[in-house]
């Protein structure tokens, strides 16, 4: 389907979707926080009462709560089904760009350009401790999914730092080496990842902030990341308009996505439907995924039941019924559908392989016969390399001689002998065929002169007994009565 684009009051900060049905999110822009419906292009709630600019709103992890930084340093706690801030937290000095719920849902994290980190506790609104350990503005951060007390930042100093609220330092530092704009945990909270410059950096929590992986596909600063629901793929965008997915697998880039302007921010939603950017001009771009069509006919049929298949098959008839035979399918063979086809010279080979000409001769001289009908065997014939025309001439010199195929074999051994009498001597092998054909014809000639012979020797002696018997039959003729006599003679 067709993006939709829709235009914010400002540069787009923060996406971020709710974790519950019906799957709206949150966007960040300008003084205004805007949840949006998955398919509606204008706002169903707006959260305005903020006096100058509002970064990162987060959804907490049941989708009921909101948590927003903003310009004047405040932390702002937001119902989602309401109006009012339910609590707003005070305690630093400079604005506050990243906000969010450690996963116990009753504590919340923040970082600000005062380069402190504070962690919050909701019911009492107070101050559970304060970090200040970043020599630079802290811009990103996240909470881990598996462990309550942690959560990490990333700065503008170069460095992410992992945090446990139950001790008073950071417990972790990772050198990214750029400032770093966006981090990541993976949902098993054993791989950390971080945006910053134009790298994107994988990290191995579990072996102390070990490298795995250094990615360079963006040529700007890379500004945001994002993983899909299962954690097969990561998303990065970047300030160059492109947003590259990666295979976490493997890490190379699989697909890339190209935007109009340079991209702040992006989200994934729950079921990757759906992918949301926010770009420094103001304009939200929404992708949908194209729904999978499902009809009535593209579902699987119930096939019938094996019984259905073997009913009737062993009754036997009886005297008095009437058995209908179901009619055979009549396959046509290989020359046939060659013969349909017009294409003379290979429905020729077709019947010309040994099998054919060895065990059914009736079929090769068939289709001779069907060709010269068609007037096209000497086409069929002409054209022939020296080791299919020692094959055509073994086969009419083998059947010529018998009465059922002569009358065919000797029009086609004309049209052999017609064809390729310019290149008698060129072949041995030719010619030895050419050779066997003639002494077959001429022992055929003269076993057809015998014949005749012996055939006219045959009727002088049948006309001889024609004259004896009627000789015979004038000498008993008494009182006009004619007697047959019969006598038995040996000739």
């Amino acid at each position: 389907p067709t993006p939709v684009q829709i235009k914010e009051f400002g540069a787009v900060n923060k996406i971020d979707f709710s974790p519950a049905p019906p799957y709206n999110y949150a966007v960040t822009a300008s003084s205004r926080i805007h949840i949006y419906g998955r398919y509606s292009q204008e706002p169903i709630k707006t959260f305005s009462r903020f006096r100058e600019a509002a970064y990162g709103a987060t959804y907490r992890d049941d989708g009921r709560l909101l948590v927003a930084g903003s310009e004047d340093g405040g932390v702002c706690l937001l119902d989602v089904g309401g109006k009012a801030p339910l609590r707003q937290f005070v305690g630093h000095t400079k604005p506050v760009h990243v906000v969010g719920f450690l996963s116990d849902k009753y504590r919340i994290f923040s970082g600000a350009d005062d380069y402190s980190s504070i962690l919050w506790d909701i019911p009492s609104a107070t101050k559970i401790i304060s970090y200040s350990e970043h020599i630079d503005y802290v811009r990103c951060g996240c909470a881990s999914k598996v462990n309550a007390d942690v959560f990490i930042t990333g700065s503008y100093d170069h460095t992410v730092k992992l945090f446990d609220a139950r001790t008073k330092s950071s417990v972790m530092t990772i050198e990214h080496g750029h400032p770093v704009e966006s981090v990541l945990l993976f949902p098993s909270g054993g791989l950390l990842v971080s945006a910053g410059g134009r790298y994107v950096k994988v990290w191995d929590v579990l072996k102390g902030g070990q490298l795995l992986v250094s990615l360079k596909n963006h040529h700007k600063t890379v500004t945001c990341l994002c993983l899909n629901s299962s954690g097969q793929r990561l998303l990065s965008g970047s300030l160059d308009r492109h947003v590259k997915i990666y295979s976490t697998t493997s890490y190379k880039v699989v697909h890339s996505f190209n935007y109009a302007t340079s991209i702040l921010s992006l989200a994934l939603s729950p079921q990757d439907e759906t992918i949301v950017v926010g770009m420094t001009n103001g304009v939200l771009n929404v992708k949908h995924r194209k729904p999978e069509e499902k009809s009535e006919n593209s579902q699987k049929k119930r096939q019938p039941a094996y019984r259905t298949y073997m009913k009737g098959r062993t009754y036997m008839p009886k005297q008095e019924d009437f058995c209908v035979s179901k009619p055979v399918r009549r396959v046509l063979r290989k020359y046939d559908k060659l013969l349909r086809s017009f294409q003379s010279s290979k429905a020729l080979d077709a019947v010309l392989e040994p099998p054919i000409m060895l065990h059914t001769p009736e079929v090769t001289v068939a289709v001779m016969q069907e060709l010269h009908r068609r007037g096209t065997l000497r086409s069929a014939l002409a054209g022939r390399d020296e080791k299919q025309v020692n094959l055509l001439l073994t086969f009419v010199a083998r059947r010529v001689i018998e009465p059922r195929f002569t009358p065919v074999l000797v029009i086609v051994a004309d049209m052999l002998t017609d064809i390729y009498h310019p290149v008698v001597g060129q072949s041995s092998v030719v010619d030895k065929q050419f050779l066997k054909l003639k002494e077959a014809v001429a022992k055929e000639i003269d076993y057809q002169e015998e014949l005749l012979e012996v055939l006219g020797m045959m009727d002088t002696l049948f006309a001889t007994f024609t004259k004896k018997t009627d000789m015979c039959l004038e000498e008993n003729k008494s009182n006009g009565v004619t007697e047959i006599i019969q006598t038995n003679r040996s000739y």
